[in-house]
């Protein structure tokens, strides 16, 4: 007897809020006609942009700042959660100008993804952006330090260990396979 559902369907999905910026969210997934229903969790979280910069003189702007998740200072692109009612354009230009302090000349999207199908329900949207020069007045925001670092420098602290964010490296990966970018190590 063959059966018009198709598998997997979701049976339930409940949301439960942890703060402004995290959900959790449970569903119960039934995978085939008489098998147990399965629940599985994942993180809901707005979409958000991580962003290539290469500023006037051919240096990307890269941030330091302290991640309580790791417990642990990274080197990170700029990158941040897409507001409400936010084009992530718009949302890339504000985040590169606040983290940096650089404003956009010339924005393009290379991409956007699933930054961890397993236990994330957000897209992020990656750009690789040309900028002006830096805003004199530009102060960082607490808790972050920025780094300008050439294509080779880039390339040596992914490849020691220090750049560890793999989906920043991805959006670095693809800022490169659209040859925006040509990464070497020296």
């Amino acid at each position: 007897m063959s059966s018009s559902r198709t598998w997997p369907r979701i049976i339930s999905r409940r949301i439960t809020k942890v703060s402004p910026w995290v959900e959790l969210i449970a569903r119960e997934v039934e995978f085939a006609e008489s098998e147990r229903v399965q629940t599985y969790h994942a993180l809901g979280q707005r979409d958000y942009v991580v962003i290539v910069a290469v500023t006037p003189d051919g240096h990307i702007p890269i941030v330091r700042q302290y991640r309580p998740a790791i417990e642990a200072f990274t080197l990170e692109l700029p990158a941040g959660f897409i507001d409400a009612d936010e084009h992530p354009a718009e949302t890339c230009r504000r985040e590169l100008l606040e983290e940096t302090g650089f404003p956009v000349r010339a924005v393009h999207l290379l991409g956007i993804a699933a930054p961890c199908t397993a236990r994330l329900s957000n897209r992020m949207h990656s750009f690789f952006v040309k900028t002006g020069e830096r805003s004199p007045t530009f102060k960082p925001e607490a808790g972050i330090s920025v780094e300008l670092v050439s294509t080779s420098q880039l390339a040596r602290l992914i490849v020691t260990g220090e750049f560890i964010n793999q989906t920043h490296i991805g959006t670095i990966m693809l800022a490169e396979l659209k040859t925006y970018l040509k990464l070497k190590v020296d």
